[in-house]
Parts: C-alpha cells; sequence; structure tokens
C-alpha cells in the first residue's frame, strides 16, 4: 500500500514491523558494500589472461614503434585507432595516456586553468568562473572543478539528457560559464544515454564565452546490461557539421573493461585542442605506457574485439542489475517511497528516496552492514538539496551478497518513510 495514503495506525504498525526486521538484520553482523563502481573478482579475473600476452620473447615493435623505448607521445596507432572507433572520432583526434581517464580529465582542466583554451586567457586569471553540472552526477568530477574553486551551477538531468533548455539559457548569457561536465552514455549515476536530440542541441550551442567547453566523459560508451543497448549519437560528428568541433573533450578508457588499476585511457579532441594539449603534455611526459598500450592491442585486438570482450562483463553484472530492480519493484514500488531508473547499461541505478530521508537511509544501511555512497555525493559540494538520491553500485558484490544488501537496502527506504511520514 503506499504509504501517503495510510492513517497513523496503519503507519504505526508498519513501523512496528519495519524495526523486528531491521533489528534481525542487524543482529547478523553483516559486511557488505555497493559503494562504488568497482569490477567484482569474476570480472577481474577474466582480464588475467592478459597479463601473459607480452614477455621476454614478444616482438614489442608494433606499427614501426618500438614500444620498449621513448617516444610516440599520443600512443601507439593500433590502440588510437580502437578508441577513435568506439568514440565516433577518427585516429588522429585520439590521444592515448595511463590508466586513469580522471588522470586525463583533471589535466585538461589544468592546462585551461593555466594556459587557456587555444588562443584564449588562462581560466584562471578571468576571475569568478562557473561550470555547468548536470545532477544527480558523477561526485569525481565536482572534485575536479571544487579543488579549482570554479562555481558550479547544476542543471536537473531529465530522461534524454541535462535539461537543454537550463544549458542553452544559461551559456548564451554568461560568459563566465566555461564548460560543462558530461556522461553521455549510461549517465552515471542516473543511467540515461543523451538523445539524439540532445547532442544535436550540445553541438548547437552558442556559449556566451568563446573557451566554453565540453567535457564528455562517455565512461560507459560500451557497457551494456540488456539485450536493448541505447545508441549515442556521435557529438564529434554534430559538431562538425555546425563548426563547433573545438567544443568537446571527449574522454575514455578500459577501467571498467580490463583493470581499473592498469588499464589504458584516451582522449579525443579537435585539431586545435590536440595541438595546444599536446605541448602541455610534451613537458609533463615523454610518452605514457607503451607496454601496457601493447598488451590491450594484442589481447583485445581492434574495437569489434572490445565489444565483443564486452559480452563477458555483461553475462556477469546483468544478473546483478536484474536483483537489485527486482527487489525495487517487489519491496518499495508499491509504496511510493521511492524512484528509480531502469538502465540498459553503466555501473549504477540512481534510486530516488523520499526528500528529506536519502542521509537517513545511509545511516540505517551502514548500521545494518551495508555500505552505500555518502547522501549528497552525486551532487556539488556534496550538498543534495531534496536530500532523497542515493546511487547503488551493484558490480562489486557477489549476486548473494546483493541480494541481502537489497533487502536491508529496501527495508531502509521503507522505515525512513514510515518516520518522516510519523514526524
Amino acid at each position: 500500500m503506499n504509504y501517503s495514503q495510510m492513517s497513523k495506525d496503519e503507519l504505526l504498525a508498519e513501523k512496528t514491523a519495519l524495526e523486528a526486521k531491521y533489528n534481525d538484520y542487524k543482529a547478523q553482523g553483516l559486511s557488505l558494500n555497493m559503494a562504488r563502481g568497482k569490477p567484482g573478482a569474476e570480472q577481474l579475473a577474466i582480464s588475467k589472461p592478459m597479463l601473459d600476452v607480452v614477455n621476454s620473447a614478444t616482438n614489442c615493435t608494433v606499427d614501426g614503434i618500438d614500444c620498449l623505448n621513448y617516444g610516440t607521445l599520443d600512443g601507439i596507432p593500433s590502440v588510437k585507432k580502437m578508441f577513435a572507433d568506439v568514440l565516433g572520432v577518427t585516429p588522429d583526434e585520439v590521444f592515448v595516456g595511463g590508466n586513469s581517464s580522471l588522470n586525463l580529465m583533471f589535466d585538461t582542466i589544468t592546462c585551461f586553468m593555466t594556459t587557456g583554451v587555444p588562443g584564449g586567457t588562462p581560466w584562471g586569471k578571468q576571475g569568478n568562473i562557473k561550470f555547468l553540472c548536470p545532477v544527480p552526477g558523477y561526485d569525481r568530477h565536482f572534485g575536479i572543478t571544487e579543488y579549482y574553486g570554479i562555481e558550479m551551477i547544476t542543471v536537473p538531468m531529465t530522461s534524454t539528457g541535462p535539461d537543454m533548455d537550463v544549458v542553452e539559457k544559461l551559456v548564451s548569457e554568461d560568459a563566465s560559464i566555461k564548460g560543462i561536465w558530461c556522461v553521455p552514455k549510461y549517465s552515471n549515476p542516473t543511467g540515461v544515454t543523451f538523445s539524439d536530440e540532445t547532442v544535436r542541441r550540445f553541438a548547437a550551442l552558442k556559449p556566451a564565452a568563446p573557451d566554453f567547453r565540453i567535457m564528455w566523459d562517455n565512461a560507459y560508451v560500451i557497457h551494456d546490461v540488456t539485450d536493448n543497448p541505447d545508441n549515442l549519437l556521435s557529438l564529434m560528428d554534430e559538431c562538425k557539421k555546425n563548426g563547433t568541433q573545438d567544443m568537446p573533450i571527449m574522454f575514455t578508457s578500459t577501467s571498467k573493461i580490463t583493470f581499473p588499476g592498469a588499464g589504458v585511457s584516451a582522449f579525443a579532441c579537435s585539431e586545435n585542442n590536440m595541438k595546444h594539449l599536446k605541448k602541455r603534455y610534451n613537458f609533463q611526459t615523454i610518452g605514457f605506457d607503451k607496454i601496457n598500450m601493447l598488451r590491450h592491442a594484442l589481447y583485445l585486438k581492434d574495437s569489434k574485439g572490445l565489444v565483443d570482450y564486452m559480452q563477458k562483463h555483461k553475462a556477469m553484472l546483468a544478473p546483478k542489475f536484474a536483483c537489485v530492480l527486482k527487489y525495487l519493484d517487489s519491496e518499495v514500488k508499491d509504496t511510493g517511497t521511492a524512484k528509480w531508473e531502469n538502465p540498459n547499461g553503466g555501473y549504477f541505478v540512481s534510486v530516488d528516496v523520499m526528500d528529506g530521508t536519502a542521509k537517513e537511509v545511509v545511516r540505517l544501511c551502514k548500521e545494518a552492514g551495508v555500505v552505500l555512497t555518502g547522501a549528497g555525493a552525486t551532487f556539488p559540494y556534496g550538498k543534495d538539496p531534496k536530500d532523497s538520491n542515493i546511487r547503488i553500485a551493484p558490480s562489486f558484490p557477489c549476486v548473494e551478497e546483493l541480494e541481502k544488501a537489497m533487502q536491508i537496502f529496501c527495508v531502509c527506504v521503507r522505515l525512513a518513510a514510515v518516520n518522516k511520514l510519523l514526524a
């Protein structure tokens, strides 16, 4: 029954029943984690054979490049081609880095803060500058801009991506807005993929700031978990049609494909941006780990091999997503205490609980042995104005642990809602 339609006596009876269940869970002394989007042990295991493809007998010269020596700042051609195919760009628009796309994002913001965009004034010398942040969003994106003291302005996420009416109005009126964070496919945490119209509207933006940039973090570009995957239009292709190809800086990595600690990352951008960013990297490094690039090239082969490889991950992740959604549907849906997306991919399920109860749900879960991402983490400065959003990360626990964790989560969502209504 929908809790908002219950009488006080009915709510009190429900509270008693829920507290009994909750105390039983607490007494079990559980230790379960749904806090961060880490691949599970079985996912990591399927990539371990990759460690054997390069050894002392391996020919480490590929594409005419000696991977053992200095040089090749932007990465070996076969890996550039692999990333170009999945990002919808050309190989010469790709720069291959180390194991972390977050590192590349931080470096890009650092470059623009200290030297500006091509032909522009350093952001750090322009006074108070701002960034648009679709919410709920990725906490580490917000951490980068907060680190540099960049003011963050929230933009609501919709079922088709950021509210583009808000985005277009803000960027056209305020030259101090220098960029926007985006996770365009299977967004973190909502799982929403930007619609074709949203991508086209991004490409057609007319910012008041000539040095405005779209930080396009395509982390989950091939991370499907259902048989009905979402399709994402190529932002770079649309920008070229509009003459705005300098706006996007695109990022991705194999962190959740091979090894989070030893994957390969990349960014893609226009020729102007590439020359500018390469100039910085020329001072920063002589080149990233080409042996690791070679390892990935030999093991995954090409973009088709990369996509095919993701089917193995899908087979492991699909039951976990199904588990989360099963319990939300069976234990929460009819109570009206939460709403959520049913994503076709990515690494998260975003749940909006009753306003004013997210922190309490997280607290109750923690006391019962279930660790969640902190309430508010999906908003700039860690402040969710409605105190409602919770990000569930189902990838790390095994299905058996996830079953128990979701049972506890659902009880906590309902208990917090009952207490809120009674108050």
